[in-house]
């Protein structure tokens, strides 16, 4: 499924190979804050990524657009439907039940600017007013701060920590924080966001 999604300031749209490149060179700008995220350090790690990306059926990952360059990347990943009961007027095909976002790095430049809230809004916005989804997950490696409270920031409510979560990037054992946003959260949080545009 092709989605693009369009805001004032960002274009989120699916990612293709001949990104590599512009992903490459918006990874490179600054390191600095990759220790904790899995971020491409070479142009053959770029096509790779994205490779990667593409080849899981659960993922929907977007070319982050900002300022009309390739600023980064997101995704929509363990895109889950749910079987109900049989007979349930709550089953339904060809959109989740719930979805996580996850997978987000920008470009040095891009960080500590609108492009991270004007990107998770939108996402937010498609996953809870066109698939109606029941809960949105953001989750990220324990002693990620910076992770940590731009999630925060958005509002989403802090759930607890999996312990031995997966691997992490720098090859220890990753104890993952967990956060959430539910339905009937969905106006709070929405009216947050747009409050933090219109106010920046």
């Amino acid at each position: 499924m092709d989605v693009t999604l369009r805001g004032n300031e960002v274009v989120l749209r699916p990612i293709k190979p001949e990104d590599a490149p512009a992903l490459f060179s918006a990874a490179s700008e600054s390191r600095e804050h990759y220790s904790l995220t899995a971020v491409p350090a070479t142009l053959e790690e770029a096509r790779t990524y994205i490779r990667n990306a593409l080849a899981q059926t659960d993922r929907m990952t977007f070319a982050v657009e900002w300022k009309r360059r390739v600023a980064g990347t997101t995704s929509f990943l363990d895109m889950q439907t749910w079987s109900w009961p049989s007979g349930s007027p709550m089953q339904r095909s060809g959109r989740p039940d719930v979805v996580e976002i996850g997978s987000t790095w920008l470009a040095a430049s891009a960080q500590h600017t609108r492009c991270n809230t004007a990107a998770k809004l939108l996402l937010l916005r498609y996953a809870f007013e066109t698939w109606s989804v029941h809960r949105v997950t953001l989750k990220t490696d324990e002693r990620n701060t910076r992770s940590r409270r731009a999630i925060e920031r958005l509002g989403a409510r802090f759930e607890g920590i999996r312990r031995a979560e997966r691997p992490a990037t720098d090859g220890t054992v990753r104890n993952s924080a967990y956060y959430s946003i539910v339905l009937s959260e969905w106006p709070n949080v929405r009216e947050r966001l747009e409050g933090f545009l219109n106010r920046d």
